[in-house]
């Protein structure tokens, strides 16, 4: 299982092979992950240095199992207690971290491109835990696992993605992602929230639900990321739900055995019904959560086999 990628920044730069490489390697460790006993010793000596300067309660928590199941010695740094609120800049803070000899860094970033730019300056390798409105590897390829256990394969499926695409780095890897992998992407939401750009990726572009849920295999919707917004968006959340939100009526558009997604942290009653996610016959987003720590596991476990080489 050969991955010749010394980091993993993003998508973009993954072939078919490479993705199906961490998907084939994931499954195995959702097998040891549903075991009694789930450590592995694959990062044994390791030293895995999680940085997050923006808040994450999930992908964090995923990294951090994910490598102390692996073997690997796992650290915390509290990015928004640390130097950088002193004045330090991000190189400074990329020297200092290579002095101390981390083998895996993995970076959340408010700002596009940072994680990129400590990658050209570390010698170790770095995932990308999402930066800015960029890129979000790593949920993507959850999302992909996820869907190709659902559904037994990972191409030629009709996907909805609705919301909130223009401020998520989720929606972008994942159209990245499933674009690779041959399927048909509907984009779903406001103008405000899908600009038309995003044709570029190849998708389709729906304002309306009805129309866009039409006998798809896969509704994912995106988080409301108010944080990201500077202006008037929706013109309110209820009727944001009212046209945006789904609900059992407009899944009742899709195929009778479409799967629902939602990356999170899920607004209730905002950009789904509370039900309809706990629906277990049709919502597969604990399955996501799941999902991640086996996918971080091989991401991992795939860059570290090249430590040696990048040495």
């Amino acid at each position: 299982m050969r991955f010749a990628h010394r980091h993993l920044l993003g998508i973009e730069h993954l072939s078919q092979s490479d993705i199906t490489a961490i998907l084939d390697l994931a499954e195995k460790y959702v097998d040891l992950n549903r075991q009694s006993a789930k450590h592995s010793d694959v990062l044994a000596g390791l030293t895995q240095i999680n940085m997050f300067f923006e808040n994450s309660t999930r992908t964090q928590a995923s990294f951090e199992i994910a490598g102390k199941r692996l073997g690997a010695d796992v650290m915390n740094m509290a990015m928004q207690a640390s130097s950088i609120k002193k004045g330090e800049t991000l190189i400074d803070t990329a020297m200092t971290l290579n002095a101390m000899h981390p083998d895996l860094l993995v970076v959340r970033h408010p700002h596009s491109g940072a994680v990129d730019l400590l990658a050209q300056k570390v010698n170790c390798a770095v995932l990308n835990a999402g930066d800015g409105r960029h890129e979000h590897p790593t949920q993507a390829l959850l999302d992909a696992l996820t869907i190709r256990r659902a559904k037994g394969r990972l191409h030629r499926l009709n996907i909805a993605i609705c919301g909130d695409v223009a401020h998520s780095r989720v929606a972008r890897s994942n159209l990245i992602l499933l674009g690779k992998m041959e399927n048909r992407i509907r984009l779903i939401g406001p103008p405000t929230l899908v600009p038309s750009q995003f044709s570029e990726f190849g998708a389709e572009i729906y304002d309306d639900m009805n129309e866009g849920l039409q006998d798809v295999d896969v509704v994912m919707m995106l988080r409301l990321q108010k944080e990201r917004m500077d202006g008037g968006f929706i013109p309110s959340e209820r009727e944001y739900y009212h046209r945006y939100g789904l609900d059992v009526a407009k899944l009742a558009l899709a195929k009778p055995d479409a799967i629902v997604m939602h990356p999170g942290p899920m607004n209730r009653g905002v950009e789904i019904d509370g039900t309809l996610a706990d629906d277990i016959n049709r919502s597969v987003i604990q399955e996501q959560v799941e999902m991640g720590v086996a996918v971080r596991m091989a991401a991992m476990e795939l860059l570290a086999r090249n430590l040696g080489e990048a040495a």
